[in-house]
């Protein structure tokens, strides 16, 4: 994406959505994360529920801190700031800022000069979706948390882990009124990759599964499309009160018609694995395309994005690559062998 595009989808550094619901830009814009990761500050006051950190910019930090310090909202002086983080995936741009923000929390609620005896401080919850292999970098950061700038889990671990289907409290102005935020594990980006359900704002939070511009990328297609089936089937047999319209993506601008885009995302990627299963299902056009019956990705990505400048071949090769992975989880396809774009693959049906 050129800096043309990126200023495009420039948006504001903190943008109230509504009453339930603040954005913080990360001020990391690029190529892949857009205008910046997208965080937000989640309730009508304080204690705050905050979705995601950013990837820890110094620059990021005095915006978070204007947001929870808006003056038009109530603030509540015996109360932390913020009572729980929740980490949307293990991406470096959504849990690297969780060290600064910690410290950014401890440090609002020791200036305002409480007897800590009588008012002590009490850290935030982190939640996240449990990852079910390793990531180092992830690992990394959160090894690098000091004790006692987080409340532990009840075993005494950092993370509080989360499960599908799980709700959790979102503070309101009013006692009488409740509201809420529901867990629905999304893999497929990442596997540990989720969405968040507010019915309050009719809204569902959808991290980078779901953008704001463009299309997302994914670790694995089977999950993603599964995924995608699962966030159009969660509207399904309610009433307009209780289905999402709005989302709010990871990155990029806030998507009105969230259905019809999600709908979208998954066209897409059906009407790419119909036109792939087209050309495997027949022979490559001549052997310096391929061995005869033996597709690779690469003569894949040759015949179907000739059209296309030869520049953008190689992240093609990836998504086809992980359209043959599915396929072949499909029980579709057999993979010959080879790795990456010259890997060879067979039509099985």
């Amino acid at each position: 994406m050129d800096q043309a595009a990126l200023a495009s989808l420039a948006l504001p550094s903190v943008s109230r959505l509504s009453k339930n619901v603040v954005r913080i830009l990360g001020q990391n814009p690029g190529k892949f994360t857009l205008g910046g990761t997208n965080t937000y500050l989640v309730g009508q006051c304080n204690p705050y529920t905050l979705i995601d950190t950013g990837e820890g910019l110094d620059s990021y930090i005095p915006f978070l801190e204007q947001a929870l310090k808006d003056g038009s909202v109530p603030h509540h002086a015996d109360k932390q700031d913020v009572s729980d983080i929740i980490i949307t995936h293990k991406h470096h741009d959504h849990a690297g800022g969780l060290s600064t923000v910690l410290a950014l929390l401890q440090r609002l609620w020791d200036i305002r000069g409480r007897d800590v005896a009588t008012s002590p401080y009490v850290p935030p919850r982190i939640h996240k979706f449990a990852l079910p292999s390793q990531d180092l970098r992830l690992q990394t950061i959160l090894q690098s948390l000091q004790a006692g700038t987080y409340t532990p889990n009840a075993a005494g671990g950092l993370i509080h882990e989360l499960s599908d289907g799980q709700v959790l409290p979102v503070t309101t102005n009013d006692a009488s009124e409740s509201s809420h935020l529901h867990v629905i594990h999304t893999p497929g980006h990442t596997e540990d990759s989720l969405c968040l359900y507010l019915p309050a704002d009719n809204a569902l939070f959808t991290a980078d599964t779901v953008l704001g511009y463009g299309t997302s990328v994914f670790e694995d297609l089977r999950e993603y499309m599964f995924s995608l089936k699962k966030m159009i089937a969660f509207n399904e047999g309610k009433d307009e009160k209780h289905q999402y319209k709005t989302v709010y993506p990871g990155h990029g601008p806030v998507v009105d018609d969230g259905p019809k885009v999600i709908a979208m995302y998954l066209r897409h990627r059906v009407e790419r694995e119909d036109q792939l299963i087209a050309h495997l299902k027949q022979p490559p056009a001549s052997l310096t395309l391929g061995y005869e019956g033996v597709w690779t990705v690469w003569t894949l990505v040759g015949t179907i994005y000739k059209e296309y400048p030869k520049e953008l071949w190689e992240p093609a090769a990836h998504n086809v690559y992980l359209h043959l992975e599915k396929l072949k989880a499909d029980g579709r396809v057999r993979h010959l062998g080879g790795v990456g774009k010259d890997s060879e693959w067979q039509w099985l049906e």
